[in-house]
């Protein structure tokens, strides 16, 4: 083979690499526009976050996590319009994980005293414009796209 087609068969492989790298980074990361006030002021209306794609496992206390939110027709609090794909995500705090005790203001499913196992609970860092688990309970754990890892915009905070 000559020099060319090394340099032909090195930029092949290359460019190879760089779409395997590529489809991996779309399926671990994610971008999300922020959407109202609830998680002010860590993050602002229109602000995007790099979230990582996460099992329920995978997060931590103190987390900020993008999931959906349980979905009750007949209740008061409806989630906003969905995304493209369909889902309707919330971006809120974990501030309790499975066997933590329940936080104040958080209603007890049949009188418990601890998170259950499978759910979350999720709070918003601005308590006075955020629908979160003091309004609709217990989060499902499965439903937890990611973690937010940080902004990609906006003025720093």
């Amino acid at each position: 083979m000559n020099a060319a087609g090394w340099v032909l068969c090195g930029v092949s492989a290359a460019g190879l690499a760089l779409v395997a790298v590529l489809w991996r980074a779309r399926r671990a990361y994610v971008v999300v526009t922020v959407e109202g006030s609830s998680m002010a002021p860590a993050l602002a209306d229109g602000d995007r976050v790099l979230v990582r794609r996460r099992r329920a496992g995978q997060v931590r206390r103190g987390d900020v996590v993008v999931l959906e939110p349980p979905l009750d027709p007949s209740g008061p609090y409806q989630a906003g319009p969905p995304a493209a794909d369909g889902s309707r995500w919330n971006i809120k705090r974990a501030t309790a994980l499975p066997g933590d005790p329940l936080p104040p203001g958080v209603p007890a499913p049949g009188g418990v005293d601890r998170v259950p196992a499978g759910t979350v609970v999720v709070l918003g860092d601005n308590p006075l414009d955020s629908i979160d688990s003091r309004h609709r309970g217990l989060f499902p754990a499965d439903r937890i796209l990611g973690v937010a890892l940080r902004r990609l915009n906006g003025p720093a905070r």
